[in-house]
Order: C-alpha cells, then structure tokens, then sequence
C-alpha cells in the first residue's frame, strides 16, 4: 500500500474516479512514507497527519457522490513562508514571533479550494535567502538522494518532500532560484512562472509561488489551479485563459540557446556541463535549432543585487530587539549586517542592477524560443553549509543561472536531466520569453520524452524502536 505514495496526481486522480483507490487509502500510504522518511529528512513544519485523514475522508464522500472538486484528494505540502489559516509562519528563523496566521494566502487557498489534501508545510532558511536547509527554527533537512547533502533551498522541505514520495504536490517559492535549485539537486520538475501569473501574497519583486512536482502533467495540473486569480496580489497579471493540458508540442523548428557559461560565479562542473550538453544534443537530433547562448550576467550585477537583498535584510534583523537578533542564524546575521554600513547611493545603485539584468536577460533570449542551461553550476553540497562555498561574503555565486528570471519576468523550469557517478541528480534549466509559461512546461514534457525514465527514487530508510 505505501507505494501508494509514489503515484502521480494524474494517476491518483483517475483512480479515484475509476474507484480503484480512495483519497483515503493514498493519504494513508503518504502518512506512512512520512513516517519512515522524516525523522531523516526533516522535511516538514506543522505536520497534521489527523487533519489530513479528515480531509481525505471527506474528499472520498464528494467522489463517491460525484461532486469531485478538480484536484479531489490529492496530497500536498506547502512552503511554510506560504500562509495557511491558524498556522504561525516563522520564515525559518527563530527570531520571529510566533501567530497563528489568519486566513490562507493565495497558492494555499486555491489548492484548499480544488479539495487537496494539506499534510503539512515545509521548512526553509532564515527569511528564505539561503540554497540550502539550514535555519535556526527548523531541524536540518536533508537530501533523500544522499542524506549527508543539501536538499537544496530557500525550498528546502518541499525539495526532500518531493523526491521521498510524501504525495505528488509541493508548493514552493522562487526569488533567486529556490524553487529550481532544490528541484534540481532532489531530480524534480520545479516551474517559477513569469512574475505574477500565481498571486501570492505578501508581494514582492521578483519574489513567485510555483509547483515541485516529480513530473511536468503533475505542475500543469498545480498551475491549473494555482493561476486563478486573487485580488489580493496588486502585482499579479490580468486572468488568462491558459491551456494547461496540452503538453504535447513538436519541438523541430524551435530556435534553442544553449548556455554553458553564465560569465561569473562558480564553474560548471564537468558532469554538470556534459548533462546540459547531452540534451541540447537531443533537442538537436529531432530538429531543433540549437545555438550557443553566450553568457550576459557581470559581476556589478551580481553584486549590486547582493547589496540591496543585504540591506533589505538588514532593515528587517536590525530592527529586532537584540534578543531576537540573536537568534538568526549566525551565516544570515553575519551577511545581512553588512546592509548596515551601505549609504543610500550604494542601495539606490544596487537595485538599479535588477534593471540591469532585467533589460541582459531579455536581451540575451530575444533571437530565441527557449534557452537551456544548468540550474546550477554544481551538484548538491554538504547538508551542514549554507552554500557551496559558505561564505557570507560570496553568498551567490551559485544563483547565476537562476536568478535573472526573476528579475525578468521569465519562466523557467528546472527538469531532472541525469546523475553524476556519485548518485546525485542534475537539473536542467529551460528559460522562455515572459509569459510562456505553457511553452517552458510543453519544452519540459519534451524532454522528459526525449530523456526517457526519470531518476530512480530513494527508498526510504527503515527505522525500528
């Protein structure tokens, strides 16, 4: 039965309907895989294994009076730093103090509505602005691939989450990369839409709500749901009709960039570049026109963003009384107080970098359809580093792939695109042009074809006593 757990939603979801199996027998399967997985992985926050019981019970009494809601029984977690009603929201960091949050943001609300079933949140890092699992409120979470690694993060939970199995849907959040990092470091489909086609709330710039899936048809099914509106988000786009079921797409014609180098940060590792190179190759054989993509990032860009994120992060632990400061994570504490001694002007020039890299990215994309890359330049890392490299004072060198989508607008997926001899997944990043958000999902499902079966998932340890 506990295999149970390891169905997509799109095979959960005709099994219901064929009553073959109940949301009550999956929820209970996800329960057990929970329980055979966590106390290693340390994935989830507000864990509710009773509530989600209850309400896999009522979702089997909607379908057996056919009034099945569109994602009817369906398990699902949630990033923690995404609302739910009458859970606190800690943002990673034991520094905050803790509320019961009153209403569901929206990502929340709408997978409540289409009648999933919330298992728990997800831990992240202090305020989110860590590619790793290490926070000061949450235990250490860990990659179910190899658990001495990194799940990868600020999506952390929801990265370990996805690749042992505790159901098909995991809700994460993206500003830098931290929805496709840890969706390419745990072998998962991870979509950051174009900015604003999922309302979120609280808002901010370049800040996205997306799905972690283990498969392309199970994130068109999130967005499906995930892209209604909500007046709620005064970012988010004008509702749009998008067909989301309709993956299948011919790739041959298509003008694809390759890129290989993003110019600055970490160095694409041998095993890394031979992965993204393997599927550019593959998109070529079927008649894809495939192009180098030269990189456009600079240094002045990447740092002026670290200046602004520093001081933004500093406004907020500065402000705390000096007993909460304490209590931040002594890797974030360290690269936030640097914001301190920024004068304005360095601020003002800062953020005027994710302009920048806003006007170099669409530029680099414009002679094609799609660009493929790396989503990072390395495989997973040690579970105990904040980062690749760990150190405050080069906090982004591994974001260089990812984080001009967001400061763009663009959407990009992270696809699983092979291993390397250790065992640890390779992601693939597909970028398109704003707001196709439909073409980098149909580019995903084509390379899922084209890739063939995807990673084999680790079985989870066996704990006794």
């Amino acid at each position: 039965m506990i295999e149970f757990a390891d169905l997509s939603a799109v095979d959960m979801l005709r099994a219901f309907r064929s009553r073959e199996l109940s949301p009550v027998e999956v929820t209970e399967a996800v329960i057990q895989r929970i329980a055979l997985w966590e106390p290693s992985l340390k994935a989830l926050y507000a864990y509710d294994p009773e509530g989600a019981r209850a309400a896999a019970k009522a979702s089997e009494g909607r379908w057996r009076r056919g009034e099945a809601l569109p994602l009817d029984g369906v398990p699902c977690t949630i990033k923690e730093n995404i609302a739910t009603k009458g859970v606190a929201v800690p943002l990673g960091t034991a520094a905050m103090e803790l509320s019961p949050a009153a209403v569901d943001a929206p990502p929340a609300q709408r997978l409540r509505e289409a009648g999933c079933v919330i298992l728990a949140k997800t831990t992240m890092p202090d305020y989110g602005m860590l590619s790793s699992g290490l926070s000061s409120f949450h235990e250490l979470a860990r990659n179910p691939f190899d658990l001495t690694k990194n799940p990868g993060g600020s999506s952390a939970g929801a990265g370990a989450a996805g690749a042992a199995g505790y159901g098909p849907f995991h809700v994460g959040t993206d500003i830098g990369g931290s929805i496709r990092l840890p969706a390419g470091w745990c072998g998962l489909v991870g979509l950051k839409p174009s900015f604003g086609r999922v309302p979120i709330d609280p808002t901010y710039y370049g800040r996205v709500a997306g799905p972690m899936t283990r498969t392309v048809a199970d994130a068109a099914l999130m967005m499906r749901e995930l892209s209604k509106p909500d007046e709620r988000d005064p970012m988010s786009l004008p509702p749009q009709e998008i067909a989301w079921a309709d993956l299948e797409r011919e790739p041959r014609g298509l003008r694809i960039g390759l890129q290989l180098e993003a110019g600055i940060g970490l160095p694409v590792e041998p095993e890394v570049r031979a992965a993204i190179a393997k599927a550019a190759d593959a998109f070529r054989k079927i008649g894809a026109i495939v192009e180098l993509a030269p990189p456009f990032l600079t240094q002045d860009m990447l740092d002026g963003l670290d200046d602004f994120w520093r001081q933004r992060a500093w406004a907020e632990i500065g402000a705390l009384p000096r007993e909460r400061q304490d209590k931040v994570l002594p890797y974030i504490y360290a690269w936030a107080e640097r914001g301190r001694s920024l004068t304005g002007a360095q601020v003002h020039r800062g953020m005027s970098q994710m302009l920048a890299i806003r006007h170099a990215a669409l530029k680099a994309i414009a002679p094609f359809d799609y660009v493929l890359s790396p989503v990072s330049p390395v495989p997973s890392f040690a579970a105990e580093l904040a980062s690749p490299i760990h150190d405050p004072e080069r906090p982004f060198e591994h974001i260089v792939f990812t984080v001009a989508a967001n400061m763009s607008d663009q959407p990009a997926v992270s696809v699983h695109a092979g291993m390397t001899a250790s065992g640890l997944p390779i992601g693939l990043q597909i970028t398109g042009k704003r707001f196709d958000d439909l073409g980098v999902l149909q580019m995903a499902r084509a390379w899922e074809r084209l890739r063939g079966q995807g990673p084999e998932w680790p079985r989870a340890p066996q704990h006794t006593g």
